[in-house]
């Protein structure tokens, strides 16, 4: 899957969740520029992921994830390793 596609999907998700139409996904975005991404959305997040995608999440890289561009970068690397 390209990253715009991942980017789509996620963008999606994250207006979503945080109800706003208006919320653009960068890859350097985080946490602290959403305001209302706080830890129990954050779970809300990573769930929402996992299931749009179809794939499942270690915690050691969810504790190493800064940035959407690193969500997206980890979404693409698993997606290829199951060969999608």
């Amino acid at each position: 899957m390209q990253q715009q596609d991942i980017y789509a999907q996620l963008t999606t998700i994250f207006r979503d969740l945080f109800d706003d139409d208006t919320l653009v996904l960068t890859p350097g975005l985080t946490a602290a520029e959403v305001p209302e991404w706080d830890s129990f959305n954050h779970i809300n997040l990573i769930v929402a992921v996992e299931v749009r995608f179809g794939i499942k999440f270690q915690t050691a890289e969810l504790e190493s994830m800064q940035t959407v561009g690193h969500l997206a970068d980890l979404i693409q690397s698993k997606l290829a390793a199951q060969g999608r």
